[in-house]
């Protein structure tokens, strides 16, 4: 307990509050897909909504901060704006339901009968990011740029956390997505050498198209996936990734994206 000599009483106040929202009862409401922004209920009703199997693509710029550290600020931000707004227009493009960015990463959630759209769509951004990206910020700032991608499937829960819109303020009221899907898929990206997808062994599973699985007609048909133990990882709850190095075939890449889309 927070002594009243300990803090001052604007500040204990806060906290009160706080505390005495966390004693009341919090009931969730199972939905069938992402809700729209709109439908998420706030901290004043107590209700958390669940969906169930939320696929999460989580990018995360390489050497980011090498980036920021050691260039003007306008060849920063206009790198940031290649791969950040890339990265929302993609996504929404393939049909995520909902899109964030954090930081110098951004992640998309996709609905459950979306698993191949979200693999597609992250194999379309790394494809974006070795022909487009890396050259381009290369040639203005020596930094060798890249990205790493993690994708998890799981469930969520979901609420509004924070404080609205004001005349004296602006919106400091966000979506807070409770669960291991966002969470996994970013960690999953952190094991991912430069332009790798690194997935949840579950969400691999649910890949059923072959063309998402082999390799395009240029050659024989090869496996594409390489096995990742991380069983000794206490990071993750699972035991099994499976990692994908390679990008949209310049010939046959646009025949496989669009029959990839249709098995979902």
């Amino acid at each position: 307990m927070i002594s009243k000599d300990q803090l001052p009483d604007n500040i204990r106040e806060i906290i009160r509050k706080q505390v005495d929202k966390f004693n009341i009862r919090v009931f969730t409401e199972e939905v069938n897909e992402i809700p729209n922004v709109a439908d998420i209920p706030g901290e004043g009703s107590a209700k958390w909504l669940k969906i169930k199997d939320v696929i999460c693509v989580f990018v995360d710029m390489k050497n980011s901060t090498k980036l920021s550290a050691s260039h003007h600020a306008g060849t920063t931000g206009r790198a940031y704006t290649l791969f950040t707004g890339t990265a929302v227009r993609l996504f929404k493009e393939f049909g995520a339901s909902y899109i964030d960015i954090k930081g110098d990463g951004v992640f998309a959630l996709f609905n459950s009968n979306k698993v191949h759209a979200a693999f597609a769509s992250a194999v379309t951004f790394k494809t974006f990011i070795k022909e487009e990206f890396m050259g381009k910020v290369a040639k203005k700032t020596k930094v060798d740029t890249g990205v790493h991608v993690g994708i998890h499937q799981a469930t969520l829960l979901v609420s509004k956390i924070g404080l609205r819109k004001s005349a004296s303020r602006g919106d400091m009221h966000n979506e807070v997505w409770a669960g291991k899907t966002v969470n996994m898929a970013s960690k999953l990206a952190s094991l991912s050498d430069s332009n790798e997808i690194h997935v949840s062994d579950k969400y691999h599973s649910k890949l059923k198209s072959k063309k998402a699985l082999y390799s395009c007609e240029c050659g024989d048909p090869v496996y594409l996936w390489e096995e990742v133990d991380i069983t000794n990882d206490d990071k993750f709850s699972f035991d099994k990734a499976m990692v994908l190095k390679s990008f949209w075939c310049k010939k046959h890449g646009a025949a496989y994206l669009t029959e990839i889309l249709d098995a979902d």
